[in-house]
């Protein structure tokens, strides 16, 4: 596992206003939400191929996940370009 020192990794306050923290309430048993992305990449050129995307570019896929507050809760990243959603999940 990966920690990130506090050197690092700057918080900035969260603060979600009243109304919107009324539309949470449908969400008061959830733990976060989650999403993914492409982060472009530089590879080897043996290693190019699998980290090619859909679109062409190489790319790590990263999937984030954030509490409530909006603070990341979880993070891996270093799939191939290529991985879809599913086995990343």
């Amino acid at each position: 596992m990966m920690r990130i020192s506090q050197e690092y990794l700057k918080l900035q306050p969260c603060d979600i206003d009243g109304s919107k923290r009324e539309k949470l309430k449908w969400f008061e048993n959830c733990i976060g939400a989650l999403d993914g992305t492409h982060i472009l990449v530089t590879m080897s050129v043996e290693d190019r191929q699998r980290y090619r995307n859909r679109k062409g570019d190489i790319s790590t896929n990263v999937l984030g996940v954030c509490d409530l507050d909006l603070k990341f809760i979880y993070v891996l990243s270093g799939w191939e370009g290529f991985a879809s959603d599913s086995p990343v999940l």
